[in-house]
């Protein structure tokens, strides 16, 4: 190793080998000179490593050069000239709320309809949502039965839906709840009993859904140039920079 221009490890060297050579030495000192050339060698080489020779982040280096940033005159927030994004009207509302004047609270007088002045809410409604099927029974002259078939997936007296399912998964493998959190919400929120089994096996079908497109993915992933799949970081000015 080098620091300054300086070869530790030969420096080293030499004096292990200087060591060795003086035969005037007690066995205590020469073993206590060895310990200290060891203490030596472990502390520099920790002090030495860096994102070049080690498993360390380049921010942790120690010559690392720090970003020259000036303190801005401007104030916090969204800046004069920026262009925001806020909500726009929908021209389809789902619920039209009319809202006629009292014409008792008016000056007293004759009026004449001159239009409307309208604002909208965006809210949210969390509410279950239960769906019977209810499938036609035929008899005919011989007394055989005939049932009307149920939609694909209906297969049981009483199950959950897609929806259902879907939201689980996406609770559980994208926000990474806890099974107990997510039975929790759907208890509270939406007064559907979900057990932990469920979730389970809600996953493992999203799980069995998707292997086809996670095969393909890996088939393109590997034929591609550049996987973007190394997040290490190098610095280039005093600025990250990713590797890929």
């Amino acid at each position: 190793m080098n620091i300054d221009n300086l070869d530790v490890d030969a420096a080293i060297n030499n004096a292990k080998q200087l060591i060795a050579d003086e035969s005037d030495l007690s066995p205590a000192l020469r073993s206590a000179l060895s310990v200290l050339l060891l203490l030596v060698s472990v502390l520099l080489n920790r002090v030495t490593l860096n994102s070049k020779n080690s498993s360390k982040p380049p921010s942790s280096d120690p010559h690392r050069l720090k970003p020259t940033r000036t303190k801005s005159n401007k104030s916090p927030g969204a800046q004069k000239g920026h262009i925001g994004t806020t909500l726009k009207k929908n021209t389809h509302p789902d619920i039209v709320e009319w809202i006629k004047l009292d014409r008792r609270t008016l000056p007293k007088g004759n009026y004449q309809d001159a239009g409307m002045v309208t604002r909208q809410v965006f809210d949210m409604d969390i509410v279950r949502v239960v769906t019977e099927y209810q499938a036609q029974v035929l008899k005919n002259d011989q007394g055989k039965c005939f049932v009307a078939p149920f939609p694909e997936g209906v297969t049981k007296t009483v199950q959950y839906g897609k929806q259902i399912k879907a939201h689980a998964v996406y609770l559980s493998q994208y926000q990474l709840l806890p099974y107990n959190r997510i039975r929790e919400y759907f208890a509270d929120q939406l007064t559907i009993p979900l057990s932990e089994g469920s979730l389970y096996n809600f996953n493992q079908q999203a799980f069995r859904g998707l292997a086809n497109f996670e095969q393909i993915s890996k088939d393109h992933l590997a034929q591609a140039s550049v996987a973007h799949a190394d997040e290490t970081g190098i610095n280039i000015n005093g600025k990250g920079h990713w590797l890929h």
